[in-house]
């Protein structure tokens, strides 16, 4: 018979449902502190910069005012709440989000390399525009919470430059621990943050009610009506109330698009808008604000509290862009896009939560350039938003490629979606091109340099591979001839890590033609990687055993996603474990390595001072033992000459 739950107790469902409530929370929570740090410290400088800008040529009238909160409003609400939230989030690669995600979904979907390389070169460009976003960003966000020091002790101003390198230093240095150590203190602190932006807003919006006439449209038309010139130039300052926005993007696959959306729309958003129309209506009350309407919608004994939960949020803000940036590039690394750099995975349970030390130290060295080159966030504004824009346009070129191709989007609604978003966004982009004499130079410099590093460490692997490849000859013909000649045979199991099966490892051949033996097992083993973010673990490994199936060699192939970590002991193991037909104990087997050392040649193909880049980045390469993880006492390296 059925039984009633007595009052008061919860059924297994009531259960289910509170723990998958806690868990929706939680992310949404986790996705605050992640997602939303970049953009979230926005109100700290966007304003501020707005009205400085051309000494001034935005003015604290009514009309001004007016048109220039319309600008941010709707600047927010078209990309970030329409394009990127409503229509960029569908456009995820197994789950996996970002400029160079996006680049291998697009080179999935159209197949041949030809139409799909200026595409994916697209991509590598966006990536490295992405770059210069994170030397700008932890440099800007800091000094202008840290300036608030200005506003509440105008004594401690000398200490504002110090104050920000000591803390950009400590962050870089804890890099090293992983985020997932303070991680679950971000969201926390991003929910009081985001609460205080709400709450100074509506200090001022209550009184001066009249501000909210700046939510129309038609003031941004008026405004672009009255003064066309001085609204362009403003849009360069405008821009930086939606930087951040790609990190909505990036992040996906960490949080997934549910979580992300709701914390956009049930927090973020209202309180952006309500601190923005605050800072505006405080500045039509008293036009002296405007050199720092943020700190000063706070009332005198507020001003320093918010100096700290300030610099606790742009610290927040910083460490989600330098993460991005070690995700990056673990994805141009997996794409072949840049050398192996030495990768340490900071979370057992996180696979996304990597350190990549070279990356790190770079990016501090150049925050630390850019800040004490600059000296203020208003100076360093100068140099924000080529990048930013940059990267919008380039994420939006290859959003309608998918919208069309993969999701067959008629032709009239790809081109209705590339007037609104790529014509906003091309505006943008030309307001911030007055900036590039005036410090845009330089992200713009740092974006091309990168780019020429990826495209040339691509371009230099494609002749390394064709030059190995004809050195090592056909495997299927090296094994024919060690039948032939009998070679003979120790106990233990060999490994050899090489690119495919088509040719022969070199340090397999050097292991018979100088030692003259062979191993009893033998196991070559190809790591493949696919255009998707993960590989189920049922799917990864296939076995081929060469056309002889007593000869103990046999060919591992491994298949790996760009967000996958390469480790080909533990590709053994589950061979092993699986019954895929491997002899010997994987924990025992040898590894041997064919380590290449590159020889310049004036052969064509790339220019000379390429090839010597090449060479250069291949020389601080990680070593591939560490890249696939194999164990240092059981790893044999052989040498091998080959020419680029």
């Amino acid at each position: 018979m059925n039984v009633e739950p007595e009052a008061g107790t919860d059924t297994p469902l009531d259960d289910a449902s509170t723990a998958k409530t806690g868990a929706r929370i939680a992310l949404t929570l986790a996705a605050l502190g992640v997602v939303y740090g970049d953009i979230g410290t926005s109100p700290l400088y966007a304003i501020q910069t707005v009205f400085s800008i051309d000494n001034g040529a935005v003015r604290a009238t009514p009309g001004d005012v007016f048109g220039v909160i319309s600008l941010v409003f709707w600047s927010i609400t078209l990309i970030v709440s329409v394009k990127y939230v409503t229509f960029i989030l569908r456009a995820g690669n197994e789950g996996e989000g970002g400029v160079m995600a996006l680049a291998a979904l697009v080179r999935r979907v159209l197949g041949t390399a030809s139409r799909s390389a200026i595409l994916v070169m697209l991509g590598v460009f966006g990536a490295s525009l992405f770059y210069g976003d994170s030397m700008i960003t932890p440099a800007i966000s800091v000094l202008s919470a840290v300036e608030g020091l200005k506003v509440a002790a105008p004594s401690l101003s000398h200490l504002v430059i110090p104050f920000a390198v000591t803390i950009l230093a400590v962050l870089f240095l804890i890099q090293r621990w992983g985020t997932h150590r303070v991680g679950r203190l971000f969201g926390p602190v991003m929910v009081i943050w985001f609460a205080v932006l709400a709450a100074t807003g509506l200090g001022q919006i209550v009184p001066h009610p009249g501000i909210l006439k700046g939510l129309s449209p038609s003031y941004a038309v008026s405004f672009f009506s009255a003064h066309p010139y001085i609204a362009f130039v403003a849009m360069g300052a405008v821009v930086l109330s939606i930087t951040g926005a790609e990190a909505l993007y990036a992040d996906m696959g960490h949080f997934g698009r549910a979580p992300i959306r709701r914390a956009w729309f049930g927090l973020v958003f209202p309180a952006l808008t309500l601190n923005y129309l605050g800072q505006a209506a405080l500045i039509l009350h008293d036009p002296t604000t405007i050199k720092n309407p943020f700190f000063l919608l706070m009332p005198g004994w507020g001003q320093m509290p918010m100096v700290a939960l300030a610099t606790a949020a742009t610290v927040i803000a910083s460490q989600s862009v330098i993460s991005g940036a070690f995700s990056v590039s673990r994805q141009a690394m997996q794409l072949g896009f840049l050398p192996r750099l030495t990768i340490r995975h900071t979370s057992e349970r996180e696979i996304g939560q990597v350190y990549v030390p070279a990356v790190n130290w770079l990016l501090f060295v150049g925050v630390l350039i850019l800040m004490l080159g600059f000296r203020s966030s208003a100076r360093l504004a100068t140099a924000y938003g080529v990048a930013v824009t940059g990267t919008f346009i380039i994420t939006t070129t290859l959003f309608l490629v998918v919208a069309r191709s993969l999701w067959r989007w008629p032709l009239w609604q790809v081109g209705v979606a590339a007037l609104v978003f790529g014509g906003v966004e091309l505006a943008f982009f030309a307001a911030n091109l007055t900036k590039i004499a005036h410090g845009g130079w330089l992200p713009l410099l740092i974006a091309l340099t990168l780019f020429t590093v990826m495209m040339t460490w691509q371009r230099g692997r494609e002749i390394v591979t064709a030059n190995r490849r004809r050195k090592e000859g056909s495997l299927q013909g090296f094994i024919d001839e060690l039948h032939e000649a009998d070679v003979p045979r120790i106990p233990g199991t060999a490994v050899f890590p090489h690119p495919s099966k088509e040719t022969a490892p070199l340090a397999m051949r050097a292991n018979v033609e100088h030692n003259h033996v062979l191993h009893e097992n033998v196991v070559i083993v190809s790591a493949k990687l696919e255009n998707v973010p993960h590989i189920r673990r049922s799917e990864r490994l296939s076995i081929d055993d060469l056309g002889y199936s007593d000869d103990g060699i046999v060919h591992l192939t491994v298949r790996y996603g760009f967000q996958d970590d390469p480790n080909i002991p533990d590709a053994l193991r589950q061979a092993w474990e699986d019954g895929l037909g491997l002899d010997g104990d994987p924990e025992l087997a040898s590894y041997f390595l064919s380590r290449i050392s590159l020889r310049y040649t004036d052969a064509p193909g790339m220019s000379k001072w390429r090839k010597r880049l090449f060479i250069a980045l291949a020389h601080n390469a990680a070593s591939p033992a560490e890249f696939f993880r194999l164990p240092d006492e059981q790893t044999v390296i052989m040498g091998a000459h080959i020419d680029v």
